[in-house]
């Protein structure tokens, strides 16, 4: 068995879900049995900074896997290959995988109209005895708008029992002005920690309002920490806020 590489042909892409999709190949060719993008991670784009990450793909045939090539494209006008190339790795006499590394950026998800639209891995696989096969949909991804959660608790320190103000904001990564903006209209937790545990709990749910703004009051207790937390959907990443110590007297 000789394992090659060809180059990988394509750039990029950022996701929070990963379809794999069966293989098209000949009678008797090479079968895709895994891809990997982002080691299982999920993957979201903020505003600015570029993204990169690397897509695994694993192949079988009885005589071995010769060579590979992977791409990632987006609609019909992204299909780059590898920044650097494929690594390839035998598993087995029989199994052997390529991974490659793409970089995203803004630029390439806004600027050609396509935010919200799947992203593909296309891959080509030759075996040792020459068969081959190729698929465009070897698996699907989403690039997402990544999330951001501030919170605030207040007075600092409260009374026992006296009304705590919790405010925050949820905004998200907006790709055309290259900046965060408020994420309005979406289900947002408040969850609290007390002091000396590391178990949040969620004690109510408010909706985000105008310019992404998050208000709500609840009745101090004990010591503990306060955040915002947002579940995220099928275009923006889930979000955490840091918790916001307060000192209950």
């Amino acid at each position: 068995m000789r394992m090659r590489s060809l180059a990988a042909v394509s750039s990029g892409a950022l996701a929070l879900s990963v379809f794999a999709v069966p293989a098209v190949h000949a009678d008797d060719g090479p079968v895709i049995t895994d891809v990997v993008v982002n080691g299982g991670a999920a993957l979201a784009l903020g505003p600015t900074a570029a993204k990169t990450f690397k897509v695994s793909v694993t192949a079988r045939h009885s005589s071995g896997i010769d060579k590979m090539t992977i791409h990632v494209s987006l609609a019909s006008f992204f299909d780059r290959q590898s920044d650097r190339g494929l690594t390839c790795a035998a598993v087995s006499a029989t199994t052997s995988t390529c991974t490659g590394s793409w970089t995203v950026d803004t630029g390439g998800v806004y600027d050609n109209g396509a935010a919200d639209d799947p992203w593909y891995v296309r891959t080509s696989v030759w075996a040792d005895d020459a068969s081959f096969m190729n698929t465009n949909t070897a698996a699907t991804f989403t690039v997402r708008r990544l999330a951001t959660l501030s919170v605030n608790a207040a007075p600092e320190p409260v009374r026992k029992n006296a009304k705590l103000t919790v405010t925050g904001k949820l905004a998200r990564a907006d790709w055309k002005t290259r900046k965060n903006a408020g994420y309005s209209g979406r289900s947002v937790k408040l969850q609290f920690r007390k002091k000396g545990t590391d178990t949040y709990s969620t004690v109510k749910t408010v909706s985000s309002g105008s310019g992404g703004a998050l208000k709500t009051t609840v009745k101090a207790t004990t010591d503990g920490y306060w955040r915002w937390t947002f579940g995220g959907n099928g275009t923006t990443s889930a979000a955490k806020a840091t918790g916001d110590y307060v000192d209950v007297r």
